[in-house]
């Protein structure tokens, strides 16, 4: 068997990997890469191998960084099958649809104002690249897998995103697992990850590698926050991720509703088409989820639903307090960014990230204590209060990827830490040498490696 990773392998974003196996080349993600300007450079450089070698790609959830590349692999030539499951499906025609419109957005304004440094400037892909790709993926039922030449395809639900799995590769006795994003034990929607019996080689992601989740109550610590920043005619903004995230978030704002902890009359808006849809399909999917139905059904109880631009711009200028849910979830770009502009300058308003910060995001800038980011061209003040809520993240802790991978039934041949800053792959790397015995390596980016 060869690995080679084109993405995740030196930092979190860009999942990529490709797997030969039983005389078949099958590519485990195409995400984006995020954050730092040295790797999202890397979206605009074609693999360094014919796209059409590639007999499949297999597609752990619906996250940009593991989906977003799609479109440009098809772009590129790719015309092989696409597989997932149906929740990850119905999410990537969501995800990449809205990723694609952004895009266009961008190149647009870059050209309006001639802040591009190539002109004219161009979109990475467009919504009809995204409409190509989305046309690929191939749904397969649960418990249902798949064949590609002598591999064998198989998912395994694993918490962290609706939809999300394990993807276990098995070509005669080899089985290759690769973990995508393992959830956690206590997720707010979704059930704990399941157990994988057997692997001969794992790919385990390491994005909380180095670090354990705090031991506080979410719910609580919100609470308190809205209630402060009300108190003085503040409003709450909550950057977040459409998927998964926002739909967490109103699930624990409406139950601060329910327990009187924040006022009913208190204004809650979803400003994001693309939450407004993933929340639809969390709906449309809620056999999946680990929520009683009766509470599901008050998900979007009393919450504002933004639809247009116009409607958005008018929120920005609202001077009651609310709070505003919006994408995306680092302030990498989207409606938030006319909110966080207009709030950010004001020391009465409280700017909460839920989750994860990839390293070189607005978000993980503002978190770190920056006097100011830029947006939109402008230099614009954080004098508002800046919260860092990391119990809402979606991802596994250190202890939990030990827990899961504690599970496995023998020792894999050989371990790759993936997906991980790289303190955070090396700390993991470690701990599964120390702790339980096994070899493991972090893979080098885009050189091919035995296993």
């Amino acid at each position: 068997m060869k690995l080679t990773s084109f993405g995740a392998a030196d930092g979190v974003t860009g999942s990529k990997h490709l797997v030969e196996v039983g005389g078949s080349r099958i590519l485990l993600d195409c995400g984006l890469f995020q954050g730092l300007k040295l790797h999202r450079e890397r979206n605009w450089q074609p693999l360094p191998i014919d796209v059409r070698s590639i007999d499949a790609v297999v597609l752990s959830h619906a996250h940009l960084d593991h989906s977003g590349w799609l479109p440009v692999l098809v772009k590129h030539g790719y015309r092989g099958p696409i597989f997932t499951n149906t929740a990850t499906r119905d999410l990537c025609a969501v995800l990449l649809a809205d990723s694609a419109h952004l895009q266009e957005e961008d190149a647009r304004r870059a050209n309006r104002y001639g802040s591009a440094s190539h002109s004219p400037a161009l979109p990475l892909y467009t919504k009809a690249d995204a409409a190509r790709a989305v046309a690929r993926i191939t749904a397969l039922p649960s418990g249902r897998g798949a064949e590609v030449g002598r591999v064998q395809i198989g998912l395994t639900p694993v918490g962290h995103l609706l939809g999300a799995c394990a993807i276990t590769l098995t070509a005669g006795r080899e089985r290759i697992v690769f973990s995508g994003d393992l959830g956690r034990s206590d997720d707010l929607l979704l059930p704990a990850p399941q157990a994988i019996a057997k692997a001969d080689v794992l790919l385990i992601e390491a994005t909380y590698g180095n670090r354990l989740h705090p031991k506080e109550d979410v719910q609580a610590r919100l609470g308190e926050i809205i209630r402060r920043a009300i108190a003085r005619g503040g409003s709450v903004l909550l950057p977040s991720f459409a998927v998964g995230r926002a739909q967490a978030l109103l699930l624990v704002l409406q139950r601060l509703r329910a327990a009187g902890d924040i006022p009913h009359s208190l204004p809650i808006y979803l400003d994001s088409p693309m939450a407004i849809a993933a929340t639809e399909l969390t709906l449309k999917h809620r056999k999946l989820l680990r929520i009683a139905p009766r509470e599901l059904a008050t998900l979007k109880d009393g919450v504002r639903f933004i639809e247009t631009g116009a409607q958005s711009q008018r929120l920005t200028r609202s001077r009651y307090p609310g709070v505003i849910i919006s994408a995306s979830g680092m302030a990498t770009g989207g409606r938030v960014l006319h909110h966080l502009k207009a709030l950010a300058p004001d020391d009465k308003h409280h700017l909460v990230f839920p989750g994860f910060q990839v390293a070189g995001t607005r978000g993980a800038r503002i978190i770190e204590g920056a006097s100011e980011v830029k947006i939109f061209g402008e230099m614009v003040p954080i004098r508002a209060e800046v919260s860092h809520l990391e119990g809402f993240s979606g991802h596994a802790d250190a202890d939990e990827l030990m827990a899961w991978m504690l599970r496995i039934e023998r020792a894999p041949r050989h371990t790759f830490v993936v997906h991980g800053d790289p303190d955070a792959t090396d700390t993991l790397r470690f701990r599964i040498g120390n702790e339980l015995g096994w070899r493991a390596s972090v893979p080098p980016h885009a050189q091919t490696v035995d296993a």
